[in-house]
């Protein structure tokens, strides 16, 4: 049996009539999205760019590692442990990582200096020894004789002496 083209037609709404449903369908699909409650979480910032030191500066190599005390280093050569930053003088620049602190007092350290009277930027890497208070460190290849002094307060007092002359100054944690 074949189908009747009147009959077809006569089944299906007219034309026109669809318009106002697919309107209604429309808005009541928008209606459905609302906005979130909260707005979207604020996007990371990038990383403000760090600014190079002067070129005259201590400057530690960025790749340096602390490795924390284990539990049998005494507590007074663990407080060693870390980067110290400070001024000999009031103007030249230095800083101290200690990078290991053994139970009886050797340390592996890396000490940066920035221009110090004819001595220009730069930086070395070699051994200490705490003994009571204080951390001598053994001599730079600049031939430069340099201890720090563990204070009360927690800072270090450093001294350097280089061909007869010797600079002092105060040092704290980096950061602090």
């Amino acid at each position: 049996m074949a189908f009747k083209r009147s009959s077809v037609r006569s089944r299906l709404a007219p034309p026109n009539s669809l318009l106002p449903m697919l309107g209604i369908a429309a808005w009541a699909l928008v209606a459905c999205q609302s906005a979130p409650d909260e707005p979207p979480p604020p996007q990371p910032a990038l990383a403000a760019a760090v600014a190079p030191a002067p070129s005259n500066s201590a400057v530690l190599d960025q790749a340096v590692a602390i490795v924390p005390p284990g539990k049998g280093v005494p507590a007074r050569y663990a407080a060693f442990s870390g980067i110290w930053a400070g001024r000999l003088n009031g103007m030249y620049d230095g800083k101290l990582a200690v990078l290991t602190v053994s139970p009886g007092g050797q340390a592996t350290v890396s000490y940066a200096w920035g221009d110090l009277a004819d001595n220009k930027p730069g930086v070395a890497d070699g051994s200490g020894r705490i003994v009571g208070n204080t951390l001598k460190l053994a001599r730079l290849p600049n031939g430069a004789d340099i201890t720090f002094q563990m204070l009360s307060d927690g800072s270090l007092a450093g001294s350097y002496t280089l061909a007869g002359q010797t600079y002092t100054g105060p040092f704290s944690r980096a950061g602090e």
